[in-house]
């Protein structure tokens, strides 16, 4: 065989190996695309507490950290209720065995978290061989899967909160991406996967932070990556100003201003538009609801005034993030609106309202949308352009992670438990 077939040989086999990964494996917030998406070809859609149900395991402490998989591995981070102690748990995703407790952290002192945050709320990220994860002000840790010890931790990554961290740590490359926004400092920075070492560390554009009170700049964002003419970039909507970054090196490439705090969700990226989420709006009247604006990304600098196409503003979720299939976007409202967008223009196809509470983000297999409220229903709805409500599941305790889907298999973590469902 000719070097040239040779090399493409393998880049094929390489790119399958690549792609089979991604298929059978959730390996962060949203999944290992980030995009809320199962790969597999069928999931449950009917269950309850006496009906398949794989294996229901207790878990230690709180947190509303999602679970992560891996080979025959689930990860959570989980913490003591005063955040005393902060720890990661793994799990034998076929009988759902605890592997394995990491003490990881045990702060001198803790700062105030609100009611309805935890001290693990952010979701590890997960790789062959290594578990990441992420507490916010109080340390990061990498773990190797196999043998569980700790490869590195950094504890010197400090803000104050003033609520608690949610924002969940990124890999890229050989990156590890943390979000570091409180009411004092706000950065990003890219750690050395294997070494924990600083690569680089960009600080969020401060003139637009430096004339509003401490409470508006934080932020619990997860970034994601897009990419733009070949090169990607690593959209992060922090409070005040969403920025595009060159995730190999940090450098800013263009902004948009809605000056609101307390974002959330994860952006989103459809057909060369990225929807991004304000999060609160609180300097406006009515006060406390939120924006989600269409931002087409080829540009640079400030572009608040040329490139948003489209702004919506009734319904959207402050906490979740929305999910596209095909050429529709849907999402829930924290009160229980559930909506079906047109992501070109804005435009509402449908709506429904629900008698329920949710903070989950959505997640999609097989032509159905799962969306878990806070007590623990599962409304399962066809990913479709007119309403239709498939089933009401239950399970027990209160749900505010992001569940995975893995394998045919549905992994669901409540305040109590870590739920495997299955078909069968």
């Amino acid at each position: 065989m000719k070097p040239n077939n040779l090399i493409l040989t393998f880049l094929f086999l390489f790119s399958s190996f690549v792609s089979v990964i991604a298929q059978d494996n959730w390996t962060a917030f949203r999944g290992s695309s980030s995009d809320a998406h199962a790969t597999c070809s069928s999931a449950p859609v009917h269950w309850g507490e006496n009906e398949h149900i794989r294996w229901k395991t207790a878990i230690d402490g709180l947190g509303w950290s999602s679970p992560v998989v891996f080979d025959g591995q689930v990860w959570i981070s989980s913490a003591t209720d005063d955040g005393k102690e902060l720890f990661a748990c793994c799990f034998d995703f076929n009988s759902g065995k605890m592997l394995r407790k990491i003490m990881l952290f045990k702060p001198d002192s803790v700062q105030y978290t609100h009611p309805t945050n935890s001290y693990a709320t952010p979701t590890p990220c997960i790789e062959d061989g290594f578990a990441y994860i992420h507490f916010g002000t109080y340390g990061t840790a990498c773990v190797d899967t196999k043998n569980f010890q700790v490869v590195w931790t950094r504890t010197d990554l400090n803000c104050n909160h003033m609520q608690g961290a949610a924002a969940s740590p990124f890999l890229y490359k050989n990156l590890l991406i943390l979000h570091i926004e409180g009411t004092d400092v706000q950065y990003l920075i890219a750690l050395d996967k294997r070494t924990g070492k600083t690569v680089w560390k960009t600080e969020r554009p401060q003139e637009f932070y430096r004339d509003v009170e401490p409470v508006y700049r934080k932020a619990y964002c997860t970034p994601v990556i897009i990419q733009v003419d070949g090169k990607d970039q690593l959209i992060s909507n922090g409070a005040q100003v969403c920025v595009a970054y060159e995730p190999e090196t940090g450098k800013p490439l263009w902004q948009i201003f809605y000056g609101e705090d307390s974002t959330v969700a994860q952006p989103v990226y459809y057909n060369g538009l990225v929807l991004v989420n304000s999060g609160w709006v609180v300097t406006k009247e009515p006060g406390h609801y939120a924006q989600l604006f269409a931002v087409d990304p080829r540009g640079l600098g400030d572009i608040t005034n040329t490139n948003i196409r489209w702004k919506a503003d009734q319904d959207i979720p402050q906490i979740s993030t929305p999910v596209l299939v095909d050429s529709l976007l849907f999402m829930v409202h924290e009160r229980g609106t559930m909506t079906c967008l047109n992501p070109r223009t804005g435009v509402v196809v449908w709506k429904e309202k629900i008698k329920d509470q949710f903070n989950s983000s959505p997640v999609v297999a097989n032509g159905h949308i799962y969306f878990f409220s806070l007590k623990g229903n599962c409304y399962v709805v066809k990913a479709d352009p007119t309403f239709e409500q498939v089933a009401v599941n239950s399970l027990d305790g209160v749900v505010k992670a992001t569940p995975a889907i893995v394998r045919n298999n549905l992994i669901v973590k409540t305040d109590k438990f870590l739920y495997c469902i299955s078909e069968e």
